[in-house]
């Protein structure tokens, strides 16, 4: 019969949510353990395209929104953390872009032009010509404008590396998980049988969320799911490109971030509008064909000849918005000892943990006495998409 184990904070969800989280709690003295079903990072995580955005993209109506404002300062705290000296020390993160790029193909609607310009966005926003364009813009073909964003574009699977380190002893591979209670009192959680007590439980699974939920007897809160239909091309002539295409409407009309393969060629990952209403609905082969005439009218001088394709389907996990629509911060609902909560986006990682962290300090949960862990069953790291369907 496995030990009983006391903690301080018990997170259920291995993502770069639950990671960031533990290692923040880690890094204030609390004792953690944190329990991951599947493998780390495994869920939307990995395959989120890695950009730490600041807003920009949600005011491409020509205004700051309150999504664009909420997430303003996310850039600068990963730099911080990326460079060592931030919240979390993430030296050692590969970073694969300083910057993420707006590409506009054509002209660009006045009011975009001027709200570039405007006092709202300076310093964040500044237009490229010649030389400082992304290698794959740089063609004597290109007519369009771009402009660079101070957003970041990091590596997610050596994120999750360097998150899963500062996790030390407390990572713990569990299947069957369901309450510990005492006296109808959530007090922690069983894992496959071992008994794990904790001032505070953390559910941060993202979409199992949900089940969860539903193990305990909860109904609240609700969740919503927003699918994509991702789209991966790799090949020995993709050059490298970080930015979103501005289409006539409020939404990318397509987002191309650059990842790199084992084999070490580049693989182009495609969101954006593309990936969303009407490309959920599209069966791949539909989906490949269509991101296919996109890039041949937008990028004709890129050889897509020998590229290899792959579609790959995501469900972002929120909570429940009217409408469906994207929420504008990360998200906590307390419920006793429990917290349940999703970050919405992997740049509000951060913000999720403060809205935790914040929590935990006005119900004055202190650290209690550190105890070595028994050996864990540490579950195994994710493996990037592209690595499974275009090996």
């Amino acid at each position: 019969m496995p030990s009983v184990i006391s903690t301080d904070v018990l997170i259920v969800g291995a993502g770069v949510a639950g990671l960031w989280l533990n290692a923040r709690l880690r890094r204030q003295g609390f004792s953690t353990v944190l329990v991951e079903s599947a493998s780390l990072g495994g869920g939307q995580s990995v395959k989120s395209q890695g950009i730490i955005h600041g807003g920009a993209k949600y005011a491409l109506h020509g205004a700051l929104t309150g999504a664009s404002e909420a997430i303003a300062d996310m850039p600068r705290r990963w730099r911080e953390a990326l460079a060592g000296n931030g919240e979390l020390d993430l030296s050692g993160v590969r970073l694969l872009s300083e910057a993420h790029y707006l590409w506009s193909p054509g002209t660009i609607a006045g009011n975009l032009t001027s709200f570039f310009a405007s006092k709202a966005v300076r310093g964040r926003v500044d237009q490229v010509k010649g030389d400082q364009l992304p290698p794959a813009l740089q063609d004597k073909r290109f007519k369009g404008k771009v402009y660079r964003l101070a957003e970041l574009v990091i590596d997610v699977p050596s994120l999750i590396q360097r998150l899963a380190d500062l996790a030390g002893d407390g990572l713990l591979a569990g299947q069957k998980i369901e309450p510990l209670l005492e006296g109808g009192v959530l007090v922690g959680l069983k894992v496959d049988e071992r008994e794990i007590r904790a001032q505070r439980i953390v559910l941060s699974a993202g979409g199992g969320t949900a089940a969860l939920l539903e193990a305990l007897g909860l109904t609240q809160p609700a969740m919503q799911r927003r699918p994509l239909h991702m789209i991966i091309a790799k090949g020995p002539s993709l050059k490298p490109l970080y930015a979103h295409c501005l289409g006539g409407g409020t939404k990318p009309r397509i987002t191309v971030t650059t990842h790199p393969a084992a084999d070490g060629q580049w693989v182009w990952y495609l969101g954006g509008d593309i990936a969303e209403t009407e490309g959920v609905n599209r069966e791949p082969a539909e989906q490949i064909a269509t991101a296919q005439k996109e890039l041949g009218q937008l990028l004709p001088w890129i050889d897509l000849s020998t590229a290899r394709w792959a579609t790959l389907r995501v469900d972002r996990a929120e909570p429940l918005q009217s409408g469906l629509t994207r929420p504008d911060n990360a998200f906590v609902a307390e419920e006793g000892r429990l917290l349940v909560g999703w970050p919405t986006k992997l740049a509000l990682a951060p913000d999720f943990a403060d809205r935790v962290i914040a929590s935990l300090d006005r119900d004055g949960i202190q650290p209690g006495p550190i105890t070595a862990l028994p050996p864990l069953p540490r579950p195994p790291m994710a493996i990037p998409a592209w690595e499974q369907l275009l090996p």
